[in-house]
This record gives structure tokens, C-alpha cells and sequence, in this order.
């Protein structure tokens, strides 16, 4: 199965924005999806949104409109693109497909704190 491994995050301030990346050590969507988590301090893990092989997107209520997914096949990297943030998106943010998902696999993760 692939890794995965996250960066990019950052401490930024509100209405700031940041691109953070999902790197594959294999062929980026060979799992069809990648989604998007993050997990707020004290809280649980949520979807920020995902994108399929085919390009197509989701994303959150809370996010959508700020947020942008895109993926880029020959470098095995998929990034999510944070503009406008406000300091409820402050979380770790993981990458990861649905087998990871099945399998409760999670990366480091990337830290995003936004500041007001």
C-alpha cells in the first residue's frame, strides 16, 4: 500500500492561507480517493473534503468556498489549498485514502494554527 506523508502546515494568521501536500511514495490515487482530515484540538477528526482519480471534489460545509483540492499525477502529490482561514481550522490535517481508513492508519500529519 502506499505511504503517505503530510506537510506544508504552518502557523499563519486569520485570513491567511497555506497549501498543504499529500505525498505518495506510489501512484498518488491508486486507491481511487484521497481525503482529507483534520483534528481540532480536544476534538474528534473530521472530513475536510476528498478527490477522486476522476478530479472530482467534496468538501465540507465549514470549508467549502476557502478550501481547494487538486492532484497532480506525475508527482504522485495532492495538495489542499487553505485561503481565508479563520482560527476554527486550527487542527493537525492528515491525508489518507479509504484503506487507511479501514485500516485506522494515520499519518504524522501537518499542523495548521491560525492565529487572530
Amino acid at each position: 500500500q502506499v505511504q503517505l506523508v503530510e506537510s506544508g502546515g504552518g502557523l499563519v494568521q486569520a485570513g491567511g492561507s497555506l497549501r498543504l501536500s499529500c505525498k505518495a511514495s506510489g501512484s498518488i490515487f491508486s486507491h481511487g480517493i484521497i481525503n482529507w482530515y483534520r483534528q481540532p484540538p480536544g476534538k474528534q477528526r473530521q472530513l475536510v473534503g476528498y478527490i477522486r482519480s476522476s478530479g472530482t471534489t467534496y468538501y465540507a460545509d465549514s470549508v467549502k468556498g476557502r478550501f481547494f483540492i487538486s492532484g497532480d499525477n506525475a508527482k504522485n502529490t495532492v495538495y489542499l489549498r487553505m485561503n481565508n482561514l479563520k482560527s476554527e481550522d486550527t487542527a493537525v490535517y492528515y491525508c489518507t485514502t479509504p484503506w487507511h481508513l479501514t485500516k485506522d492508519s494515520w499519518g504524522q500529519g501537518t499542523q495548521v494554527t491560525v492565529t487572530s
